[in-house]
C-alpha cells in the first residue's frame, strides 16, 4: 500500500484525457473501436489488458500526445511507473510545460515512494497552472499526511475555488475541519461529497470517523456499512468499523471485523492491536499472544507487543520465553526499567539465580541510585539486602511505587524458596489497591493460582 497515493486515482485523470481524444473517436472506425474497448477495460480496472490495445492503434494515431498521456496514466494504474515515466519524459522534452505529462511523473513518483520529487513536480504544475485542482488537491493530501494542517487547508481551499465539486478536495478539507473540531463544517462538506459521488466510499468513511469522534456510534456504523457495500475489501473501513463496535461494547462483532481486516491485509498493524486487546479481555490469552507475536514481527519497535508476550509466558511459567520477550521490550524501550526487572525475575526462574548478574550490572549503571528500581535491581544482583528493601517499602508514600516494590520483593522470596514469605508479600500487594501496572496483573494471577484470597477491585 503506497502512502498518500491511490493508484486508481488516475481514473479521475482518464475522463479529462478522453475529452482530448474525442476527434479520434470519429476519425476512423478502428481507432474508435479500440479506444472504446480501452474505456470498457478501464471501467473494470483491467489495466494490463487496456495497455495491450494501444499496440493495435495506427502508429501515427498512437503517437498523438493525448493518447500517449492516456497510455502513461494507465501504466501508472497498472503499477508500471517506469513505462509511464518514459512516455511522459518524451512529451516534456517537446513541451516542458505540459501539465498532464508532469502529473504523470508526479503519480509515478508517488508509486515509487519518492515524496520529495512528487512534491517538486506538483509545485511545478501549479506554478504553470495556479488553478490546477488535481495538483492542488494532491499537495493538500501530502500536507495533511505530514499534519501540516494550515498549509493543507490552503491547498484544498484553492482547489475548491477552482473546482467547487472536486471530491478529493471536499473530503480533504472536511478532514481538516474535523481535526480543528469544526464538526458542522466538516459534516457539511462530507454531506456534499456523499451526495455528489454516491458510488464513492470515502466520503461515507470520513463522515463515519466524524460521527465516531462526536460519539454518534449508530450513525458512524450506518455510514461504515454503506461504505462497505461500495468497497467490501477496504482494510481501513473494516478496521474503523471494528473500533466503532468496540465503542458500543459489541466485542465479538468487533473481533470478527478485525479478523476480516487481517485476512485482507495480513501485514498491516492496527487490526492486530485491537484483536489482541479484545482476546485478552475475553480471556483468550493464547489467541492474544498469537496476535502480539505477529505484531512484534511487523513492528519490532512496538514494545508493548513484547511486554504482552512476556506476561502471557510468565503466566504459563515459560520463563525463558518470557525473559527473551522482556529483554526485547527493554531493548526497544531502555527507559522502561520494568522490563529489565521482569527480565531478571524470569532469568532467575529459568535457570540459576546468578545467571542475569552481568545483565543487571549493565542496567544498574543507567539507573539513579535513589530510585526504587535501583534498590530492586541491586537486590537481584547481590541476592541480599532484602531487609533494606522491606524497610524502604514501609516508608514509601506513593501507593503505586510501594505496590510494585512489594511485588518484586515477593518475587525475590519466591525465587529463593521462601514461599510463605513470598505469599505474604503477594497478598500485601493486593491490599495496596493500586491496579495500574503490569506487576499488578501478574500478582493477581499468582493470588488466583495459589488461592490466596484474590480481592475484587471496585
Amino acid at each position: 500500500m503506497v502512502k498518500n497515493f491511490n493508484r486508481n486515482i488516475c481514473l479521475v485523470f482518464f475522463s479529462a484525457i478522453l475529452l482530448l481524444l474525442a476527434p479520434f473517436l470519429y476519425a476512423q472506425d478502428s481507432t474508435e473501436v479500440i479506444l472504446n474497448d480501452v474505456i470498457a477495460l478501464l471501467a473494470g480496472r483491467n489495466f494490463s489488458s487496456a495497455l495491450e490495445l494501444f499496440d493495435k492503434l495506427d502508429p501515427q494515431v498512437a503517437q498523438d500526445t493525448g493518447i500517449q498521456i492516456l497510455r502513461a496514466s494507465i501504466s501508472n494504474s497498472a503499477g508500471r511507473p517506469a513505462e509511464a515515466i518514459q512516455i511522459a519524459n518524451r512529451i516534456i522534452a517537446l513541451d516542458g510545460n505540459n501539465t498532464d505529462a508532469l502529473m504523470i511523473l508526479a503519480d509515478s513518483a508517488a508509486l515509487q515512494n519518492r515524496e520529495h520529487d512528487r512534491r517538486r513536480l506538483l509545485e511545478r504544475i501549479i506554478s504553470i497552472s495556479p488553478a490546477h485542482a488535481r495538483a492542488l488537491t494532491d499537495l493538500g493530501n501530502l500536507s495533511l499526511g505530514s499534519r501540516n494542517l494550515h498549509v493543507a487547508a490552503g491547498y484544498f481551499d484553492r482547489a475548491l475555488a477552482a473546482e467547487p465539486e472536486n471530491g478529493e478536495a471536499l473530503v480533504g478539507r472536511a478532514v481538516i475541519y474535523r481535526y480543528d473540531r469544526e464538526s458542522r463544517n466538516s459534516e457539511r462538506l462530507l454531506n456534499r461529497a456523499a451526495s455528489l459521488y454516491p458510488a464513492w466510499a470515502r466520503p461515507l468513511h470520513e463522515r463515519a470517523r466524524l460521527y465516531r469522534s462526536a460519539g454518534f456510534h449508530n450513525d458512524a456504523l450506518e455510514d461504515l456499512d454503506l461504505a462497505l457495500e461500495l468497497e467490501n475489501e477496504n482494510y481501513w473501513i473494516i478496521t474503523d468499523r471494528g473500533q466503532v463496535l468496540m465503542d458500543m461494547g459489541r466485542k465479538q462483532e468487533a473481533l470478527a471485523a478485525f479478523a476480516r481486516a487481517i485476512e485482507i491485509e495480513p501485514n498491516a498493524f492496527l487490526a492486530y492491536v485491537f484483536s489482541a486487546g479484545i482476546k485478552d479481555e475475553l480471556g483468550d490469552y493464547a489467541g492474544s499472544e498469537k496476535d502480539y507475536v505477529k505484531l512484534a514481527g511487523i513492528r519490532p519497535d512496538y514494545y508493548f507487543a513484547f511486554e504482552a508476550i512476556g506476561i502471557f509466558n510468565m503466566k504459563n511459567k515459560n520463563w525463558a520465553k518470557a525473559r527473551d520477550a522482556f529483554l526485547d521490550a527493554y531493548k526497544q524501550a531502555p527507559s522502561e526499567l520494568t522490563y529489565a526487572m521482569l527480565a531478571a525475575v524470569c532469568w532467575m526462574r529459568a535457570g540459576r539465580q546468578t545467571d542475569p548478574k552481568q545483565f543487571i550490572a549493565q542496567v544498574l549503571r543507567t539507573v539513579p541510585r535513589d530510585s526504587f528500581e535501583y534498590a530492586i535491581l541491586r537486590l537481584y544482583h547481590d541476592l541480599s539486602g532484602d531487609l533494606d528493601v522491606a524497610n524502604r517499602i514501609e516508608t514509601e508514600k506513593n501507593a503505586d511505587t510501594k505496590a510494585r516494590m512489594i511485588f518484586y520483593l515477593a518475587s525475590f522470596y519466591d525465587i529463593r524458596g521462601n514461599t510463605n514469605l513470598a505469599n505474604r508479600y503477594y497478598s500485601l500487594m493486593q491490599e495496596q489497591n493500586a491496579a495500574v501496572s503490569v506487576e499488578w496483573r501478574l500478582n493477581e494471577w499468582i493470588l488466583e493460582e495459589r488461592n490466596l484470597g484474590l480481592k475484587v477491585n471496585k
